[in-house]
């Protein structure tokens, strides 16, 4: 109870936050400390560059033409406000706020130093002095690379006004790249600044952050995918319906489920790419059916292993342990992927919150240990009773477990790899494959589930029979007739033993009858 209250009060935070999306808005944000600079980060985001009809313009030379880019950013009512009215003419004329916008190629273009020491956001009196730059205004050099990058704007509190603006503008995007954008403040006088506005990035294709649009059409094509499985099983189901197991009833739920989910994603991101607002409804209850699929496809490739309606009619005592495992799992990966989803939408932030990870990365092992334990016990009962049907089903179901885990280990170790390579997400335009991966791995497996155990007119024979599980001898023990004697002494037992019990017990007899002979 108390985890499924948490996980409300988790789900009500995120859906009543302002919404972070390629409309990065800017309310009750804190300047961070940096050396000696305040900064703020106000968005990072891989932007394409937009077509050569309209790269050609720039915000300075026409407002109206850089509007009508395809690719850009722009500042849209950004308002600075200090706490108090700074009355020395020196403080007011030094009290402005810079927004520093730069392509990632450009980072080492941003800072100095005066000699050798270290690297400076502000410019100093020492760099002042040497002509480098102007003291309290951010430092950097033209880029070689992107001619007219990085981009410096500056909104300046004019005398003992409270309230400096950053007139609104649009930058075109003439290079495709990972942009960062920073608000920088270099005077502690203004401690305490707020800011509230926005800025609207945007692609040629749409609001979609660069690394996330090729998703838009990647589950479009899972769709349709679930749609073409879907069909097949669903008329496999409807021509064997007499003869459908529990099992197969399981497996139509997960197919159900995974259909839906991959048309949420879609649709979440089709509104996604033509707001620039996430659309956290339909964000919620894609994660939540996805969570639900997950789940549910990890507790029936469990039970599968452990044999249920096949080797045993029920789990017995361990019911109340898959329960446990299956909804514990489910409440933490909700929780992730809630936070995750629901969370910022940057590309630079891409860092997982690893108190949450942790929980789930820990569960996933132990549904796996679990799994393999039960297989290889489910797999020696079968090979002990030679039900060689069932066997080969199994045996098929083990290789594609181990195929699956095996692939899952080695895509670990390159995320691990990708990521750690990547500190600054340049190869951002790859970075959808990573999550595309994951989903197109458990659509792998559960096609290999639907193919091997497809409704069909002999599904029966893969059912648990408890004829088939009682033992040679015990069937013997069960059709062998006790003795029972007769005339003579005979025995009428049909065993080999009861014979020799027979002939013994017959010998005797006749040596006794001679003996009462010989006696008259």
């Amino acid at each position: 109870m108390a985890a499924s209250r948490f996980l409300l009060a988790v789900a009500l935070a995120l859906l009543l936050r302002p919404g972070d999306a390629s409309v990065h808005e800017y309310r009750g944000l804190a300047f961070a400390n940096k050396g000696n600079a305040f900064i703020l980060h106000a968005g990072s985001e891989g932007l394409y560059a937009a077509s050569p009809a309209n790269a050609n313009a720039t915000a300075e030379d026409d407002e109206d033409a850089a509007a009508a880019a395809d690719a850009f950013i722009r500042f849209d009512k950004i308002i600075f406000r200090r706490p108090e009215a700074i009355d020395s003419v020196k403080d007011a004329t030094s009290a402005k706020v810079q927004v520093l916008l730069f392509e990632i190629e450009d980072r080492e273009m941003i800072g100095g130093s005066a000699y050798g020491g270290q690297k400076a956001i502000c410019c100093t009196s020492d760099l002042a002095k040497l002509g480098a730059c102007t003291e309290g205004s951010v430092i950097y050099r033209p880029s070689q690379v992107n001619p007219g990058w990085p981009k410096l704007f500056v909104a300046s509190f004019d005398g003992s006004d409270l309230i400096a603006t950053l007139p609104s503008r649009t930058i075109p995007i003439t290079k495709t790249g990972m942009y960062n954008m920073y608000f920088i403040h270099c005077d502690p006088s203004l401690t305490g600044l707020e800011i509230e506005g926005k800025t609207i990035w945007k692609n040629p294709t749409g609001y979609l952050p660069g690394r996330m649009a090729p998703l838009k059409n990647f589950f479009g094509l899972m769709s349709f995918a679930f749609v073409v499985l879907g069909i097949y099983w669903f008329y496999q189901y409807m021509k064997s319906w007499r003869e459908v197991l529990p099992l197969q009833n399981c497996i139509t739920l997960v197919i159900t489920l995974g259909m839906l989910e991959m048309a949420l994603w879609y649709f979440e991101y089709a509104e996604f790419n033509e707001t620039g607002v996430r659309p956290k409804g339909i964000t919620f209850w894609a994660v939540t059916f996805g969570t639900v699929k997950r789940t549910a496809a990890e507790v029936i490739v469990l039970i599968v292993s452990m044999g249920y309606g096949v080797v045993t009619p029920t789990l017995g005592g361990l019911t109340s342990k898959v329960v446990m495992l299956g909804g514990t799992f489910f409440l933490a990966t909700e929780t992730l992927e809630l936070v995750e989803n629901l969370g910022a939408v940057n590309d630079l932030s891409g860092k997982a919150r690893l108190f949450l990870v942790y929980p789930v990365a820990i569960l996933d092992a132990a549904f796996v240990i679990w799994i393999f334990i039960s297989l290889a016990k489910t797999i020696g009962k079968l090979q002990a009773r030679r039900m060689m049907a069932k066997l080969e089903i199994y045996r098929k179901f083990a290789i594609a477990l181990i195929v699956s885990v095996l692939v899952s280990v080695g895509w670990i170790g390159y995320e691990i790899y990708f990521k750690s390579t990547d500190v600054f997400n340049e190869r951002w335009q790859y970075a959808w494959i990573i999550p595309a991966f994951w989903h197109v791995l458990t659509f792998s497996l559960l096609c290999v589930i639907c193919y091997l155990w497809a409704p069909s007119q002999n599904s029966m024979r893969f059912a648990y029979d408890a004829s088939e599980f009682f033992d040679r001898k015990d069937n013997l023990s069960l059709i062998r007739p006790a003795p029972s004697a007769s005339k003579n002494g005979w025995s009428l037992s049909s065993t080999p033993d009861d014979k020799a019990t027979k002939n013994v017990n017959t010998v005797t007899s006749f040596d006794e009858d001679d003996e009462e002979n010989k006696r008259e």
